[in-house]
């Protein structure tokens, strides 16, 4: 697909690929997850496809990413972990929302990811 989206589908698709950070990521996902849900209701199989092209596209943009060794190790880590939310809502993108729930309720996934709080009392 390179990152040209075909008409008819450049409206409703262009500019939702985004993953600067996780929470850019999961917004973008679920952007998408709802145009693929709409062309499969209508059983648009381009639609779908086209969808699943983007999402391919973020997770190897992700991965190189995560493979820079100029970028840093944080965002590399980070660039990892959307390339893994990308995958598996490729590979399973019924179960992809309750995935993720667990995955960020994760120690490792808190450890690595969740910025302490600080109390201010």
């Amino acid at each position: 697909m390179g990152t040209s989206i075909p008409e008819p589908y450049a409206d409703c698709l262009k500019g939702l690929l985004r993953f600067h950070d996780l929470q850019d990521a999961e917004a973008s996902i679920r952007n998408l997850d709802a145009a693929y849900r709409a062309y499969q209701e209508v059983n648009d199989r381009v639609g779908m496809r086209v969808v699943r092209e983007i999402l391919l596209l973020g997770r190897r943009r992700a991965e190189g990413l995560a493979a820079n060794p100029r970028v840093s190790l944080e965002k590399r880590s980070e660039k990892l972990e959307i390339a893994r939310w990308f995958g598996v809502w490729l590979q399973t993108p019924n179960v992809f929302f309750s995935w993720l729930e667990l995955r960020k309720r994760a120690e490792e996934f808190r450890r690595h990811f969740v910025k302490p709080t600080v109390d201010a009392r």
